[in-house]
């Protein structure tokens, strides 16, 4: 497992990408691949510095973990902030994906696409921190 710890600041969102980036080419992901997984991973990265640490008036780290396991990729967010569990926060409803930015409800929009764009998205909170899994399978079935 490869892995890095940034703090739990705004500025360190641009390192994670960049991370992520370069783990998931180096394992082979392709173009697409790799901007899907690294638009999850930004969002939950900021969700976690804004809410989990900034909002909570906590400071930390993030560590953040490559690794190839039964034929996928997957990066491990870890924090120690505020627990922040993306599927208990209400996504935006089908119907407000389809107004003017302006019309719609704030919030959730980040969740959607973070899930959206792997093919898992796992939560934890427990004595070792929180964690974020996100999953991208490498061989597919073809159909």
């Amino acid at each position: 497992m490869n892995q890095s710890t940034f703090p739990g600041t705004l500025d360190s969102l641009e390192p994670i990408r960049d991370y992520v980036s370069k783990t998931a080419t180096a394992a082979g992901l392709d173009r697409s691949a790799v901007y899907k997984l690294c638009l999850a991973v930004d969002e939950i990265a900021t969700n976690v510095v804004m809410h989990g640490y900034e909002e909570a008036g906590l400071t930390g780290e993030i560590e953040v973990a490559a690794s190839m396991q039964d034929n996928s990729f997957q990066i491990r967010l870890t924090d120690h902030g505020r627990p922040y569990d993306p599927d208990a926060h209400e996504q935006p409803p089908d119907a407000d994906l389809g107004l003017p930015l302006e019309d719609r409800r704030i919030g959730g929009l980040g969740i959607l696409l973070a899930k959206d764009s792997v093919d898992e998205l796992q939560y934890a909170s427990g004595p070792d921190g929180n964690v974020h899994k996100f999953v991208v399978q490498l061989i597919r079935d073809s159909q």
